[in-house]
C-alpha cells in the first residue's frame, strides 16, 4: 500500500503538465483504496470527500429532472468548498447512476481542469481501457486511458 501511496504522490506532481489534472486510483471494492486516500489526505493536508454522501444530501429533495440539471453545479459546489489546489474524492458510485444521465469520467475531467483531482474508481484496467461494472450492467462504462493518469491497486 505504501508503494501505491508513493505512486500517487509522485503523480500529483506530474499531473500539472496534462490538460486534465486527474488521477484515478483503480481497484475493486474492498481493495484498500479508501485507506490510501486517507494517507494522501494526511500527507497533503487535503480534504477527502465522500461524493455519495455530499451529493446525495443535495439531490435528495429534487425531482429527477432537476437532479439531472443540477448535478454538475453540485459537484462544482462541493469542490469549491474545499478552497484548495488538490481534492481527493472517494465513494463516487452515485455519479454512475443512469438516471442522472451524465458521463462520470467527463464530470471528473471537467472539475480537474481547475484543480488537481485524485479519485477512487471501483473497477479495473483491461487492454488499455478503464472499466466500470460488467458488460450488460446498466452502469457499465469503458474508456480508453488518455488525458488522465491511473494507478492500479493490482
Amino acid at each position: 500500500m505504501e508503494s501505491i501511496t508513493s505512486q500517487i504522490l509522485s503523480k500529483i506532481d506530474e499531473v500539472h503538465q496534462l490538460y486534465y489534472r486527474l488521477i484515478l486510483l483503480v481497484g475493486p471494492a474492498g481493495s484498500g483504496k479508501t485507506n490510501i486516500m486517507k494517507q494522501i489526505s494526511i500527507n497533503k493536508s487535503s480534504p477527502l470527500i465522500n461524493v455519495n454522501f455530499s451529493l446525495s444530501r443535495r439531490l435528495l429533495d429534487l425531482s429527477e429532472r432537476k437532479r439531472i440539471l443540477k448535478l454538475p453545479d453540485f459537484i462544482s459546489e462541493i469542490i469549491d468548498l474545499t478552497n484548495g489546489d488538490l481534492v481527493l474524492l472517494d465513494n463516487i458510485e452515485l455519479l454512475f447512476d443512469v438516471r442522472l444521465k451524465h458521463d462520470p469520467l467527463r464530470l471528473l475531467q471537467g472539475i480537474s481542469r481547475n484543480v488537481t483531482v485524485v479519485s477512487t474508481w471501483n473497477g479495473s484496467i483491461t487492454s488499455g481501457h478503464l472499466i466500470y461494472a460488467s458488460p450488460g450492467h446498466p452502469e457499465y462504462h469503458r474508456y480508453p486511458i488518455e488525458s488522465f493518469l491511473v494507478v492500479s491497486m493490482r
